[in-house]
């Protein structure tokens, strides 16, 4: 697959063009930052661990029927992908308090829903990312209500199918954001599933295996992605972890 010129860079990930009009490449930088990009810090391997994270969920997500733009690992930072237009949108499912929801709420992190909670994004930087109800996304024809409900119904599922995953794997799927782009008429899971877009604990200690510990200045993140990885695809696939997983 021949990689062709830079389409666009975002602050942590590059996609290029390749030979296939219809396909793209995904790069993963080894960059984390904060969602209004104030703060951000290399940190070695870490695109290995999204991309390698990444398309594992996604296979995962298109086992059970979820479409997805994933096609192909193409090297260990690089993904093959659907080239999409995309939904100016982030769908955050949440299955725990946590993050900004619990300042919101005046509730204590670690609160679990009697259900999940779907949140609707707009992906503006300028703005801070404001959340919306459904009724700013019809007001401002953002997306069409068909869309917003499919998307919505997709993002629920694959919570789901993940929450589980993961919790055979001693992981606590506490939120997850999703996005959605169009292949043609038909809307699919986008961008990236990874640390960085979910929060994730373990199960037992509720240790934080995410980008949160970047965020609060925890320490250890490409540990903690590395922990995600060996628990994802076993400690005989990925060298130098240690202990048995679930």
């Amino acid at each position: 697959m021949e990689k062709g010129e830079k389409l666009y860079e975002g602050r942590t990930k590059i996609l290029y063009s390749t030979s296939e009009p219809d396909h793209c490449l995904m790069y993963f930088k080894d960059k984390i930052t904060t969602s209004a990009g104030k703060k951000q810090e290399t940190i070695k391997n870490l695109g290995i661990y999204n991309a390698k994270i990444s398309a594992t969920l996604f296979e995962l997500l298109s086992r059970a029927g979820i479409p997805t733009h994933y096609v192909a690992t193409v090297g260990e930072r690089e993904l093959l992908v659907k080239k999409l237009d995309v939904l100016p949108l982030e769908f955050v499912v949440r299955n725990v308090v946590a993050g900004s929801l619990a300042r919101r709420l005046g509730i204590e992190e670690g609160f679990q829903f009697i259900e999940p909670v779907v949140e609707y994004y707009y992906k503006r930087d300028d703005l801070g990312k404001p959340l919306l109800t459904e009724s700013h996304l019809r007001a401002l024809g953002i997306v069409e209500e068909e869309q917003l409900q499919a998307c919505t119904i997709m993002a629920q599922q694959a919570n789901l199918i993940l929450k589980h995953y993961f919790a055979r794997r001693g992981l606590l799927l506490v939120d997850t954001f999703f996005e959605f782009g169009f292949d043609g008429d038909e809307l699919i899971l986008c961008d990236e599933i990874s640390p960085d877009t979910c929060r994730l604990w373990d199960s037992q200690t509720a240790e934080r295996l995410d980008k949160d510990r970047f965020r609060r200045d925890l320490g250890g993140v490409g540990e903690a992605y590395q922990e995600v990885v060996a628990r994802l695809l076993g400690e005989e696939n990925w060298p130098g972890t240690q202990g048995p997983f679930c």
